[in-house]
């Protein structure tokens, strides 16, 4: 009983932000700031990956994967779109729910047609953008947002 209660005592949160740390609570505020946040990351981590492709066009096209069988040069011309252009709009949140459509499809036939839906290996990170993209489209761009400016 006595350690119970001295359990109790050293899990109770004494100072603001601890109660905070253990509150289930949410603001509007941190939903806003958490989307921003959840935007910039996932669209400028996925930038440069499309940037590199975008200037490695004429080497790679050739060679690129083509799941959808509709030639190699276009699946490299959507997967540059997906992966440079609609990752700006997620940034910027213009359009973001529509943004995020492309890279969701980008991202599942990487990680199921180029690593064989390998999620705990090498289409680990693949996964990992699919998840976020995903959480995107069903959250919203939020309010820190080109869509919230323009009244989408």
């Amino acid at each position: 009983m006595i350690f119970q209660k001295r359990l109790f005592v050293i899990l109770q949160p004494k100072n603001q932000p601890m109660k905070k740390l253990f509150s289930s609570k949410y603001s509007d505020n941190s939903i806003t700031f958490s989307l921003l946040m959840l935007r910039l990351s996932m669209g400028g981590l996925m930038i440069p990956h499309g940037y590199k492709k975008l200037m490695n066009f004429a080497a790679k096209s050739s060679t690129f994967a083509d799941p959808f069988h509709i030639g190699s040069p276009l699946s490299m011309s959507l997967t540059i779109f997906a992966e440079f252009f609609c990752a700006g709009l997620i940034m910027i949140g213009l359009m973001t729910r529509l943004a995020t459509i492309p890279l969701i499809i980008a991202m599942s036939v990487a990680l199921f047609y180029s690593h064989n839906g390998e999620m705990f290996g090498e289409g680990e990170k693949a996964a990992l953008f699919l998840a976020g993209y995903i959480a995107l489209l069903f959250a919203g761009p939020g309010k820190l947002s080109a869509d919230k400016l323009i009244g989408k």
